[in-house]
């Protein structure tokens, strides 16, 4: 199973947001565990990178980035993703950029807590706990 992560996901893990973490941290032992084929878009790396150096410091920031490069897959972007994005019929330009992006890698899913903001998605929209359900029953 191919699942590209949004941003929100992996910063609840990273900043250890008390009431989403415990779920992001059981998909990404997943990842893992080769259980789930990860990926993050390249932009996610960038902007975890940005708001981990500015809470944490950029060392902590440049090990999060790390630790994520081995665990996950990247998601490119490219000319065509983002040529893509700007004729996509979403509303906010990285949320376009991360479907298309996804598209682009062959992802199957997208697990994001903010589901309503891919309506237009042509890919399957999960968020966390849906994620976790659908594996459950995939086992």
């Amino acid at each position: 199973m191919k699942v590209l992560f949004d941003t929100n996901v992996i910063l609840d893990v990273l900043l250890d947001r008390e009431a989403f973490a415990d779920d992001a941290a059981y998909l990404m032992s997943k990842v893992e565990l080769s259980e789930i084929q990860g990926f993050l878009c390249a932009t996610t790396i960038t902007t975890i990178h940005y708001i981990i150096a500015k809470s944490l410091g950029s060392k902590p920031a440049s090990k999060h980035v790390a630790t994520l490069l081995s665990l996950f897959s990247i998601a490119p972007v490219n000319r065509l993703v983002l040529q893509k994005s700007i004729s996509s019929r979403f509303k906010d330009f990285e949320d376009a950029v991360l479907h298309e992006s996804a598209l682009y890698s062959g992802a199957q899913y997208i697990v994001t807590r903010n589901s309503i903001d891919f309506k237009k998605s042509k890919l399957p929209i999960l968020k966390p706990n849906e994620l976790i359900s659908l594996l459950n029953t995939l086992e």
